[in-house]
């Protein structure tokens, strides 16, 4: 048996007998958190809907396939393949849709192709920005984005070239 398995029983133990020490009410704190757990579903809910209506018509309406032929001739000047820019674009907007895209890179041209290894990193190094912006930022009642996308957006795309560099060099 593997001790990792163990972690989380004996981390919940712990918890417990820190908890009896310090005459904290377990169960009523934790019905406290989930009643705030569920109000905070609640306020971010309509903004997680229109992330997910947004991606889904991103990506029927044949916009994200516009969007990567146009990308295609900045992807391959900076060293990019061409196969990734649907999955580039995708990437910042929907979590499920690059992880799809993925696996068709996977079965299309093989796990350990250049292509699928330079898929999984920026797949490993990137981030949903539109998704992780509406959830957090709704959370937090702040509504003034300012700088944060352009700026996560620019970080992604850094991420993307130095994976693709990374890639090329290993």
């Amino acid at each position: 048996m593997n001790i990792s398995s163990f972690i989380l029983p004996i981390l919940i133990i712990l918890l417990f007998i820190y908890s009896y020490a310090k005459k904290v009410p377990i169960f009523s704190k934790f019905v406290e958190g989930a009643e705030k757990a569920l109000k905070l579903v609640y306020d971010i809910f309509p903004y997680v809907v229109g992330i997910f209506i947004a991606v889904s018509l991103f990506r029927v309406s044949g916009l994200s396939s516009a969007l990567s032929k146009f990308m295609q001739p900045i992807t391959s000047f900076f060293g990019i393949p061409s196969e990734l820019t649907e999955f580039i674009a995708v990437r910042p907007l929907s979590g499920s849709g690059s992880l799809a895209l993925l696996e068709s890179i996977y079965k299309t041209y093989g796990a350990d192709s250049y292509i699928a290894r330079c898929a999984s990193v920026i797949m490993g190094s990137s981030e949903t920005i539109f998704y992780v912006t509406a959830v957090y930022f709704s959370g937090t009642k702040v509504k003034k984005l300012k700088g944060a996308i352009p700026i996560a957006l620019t970080a992604s795309l850094s991420g993307t070239l130095i994976a693709c560099l990374l890639c090329r060099i290993m």
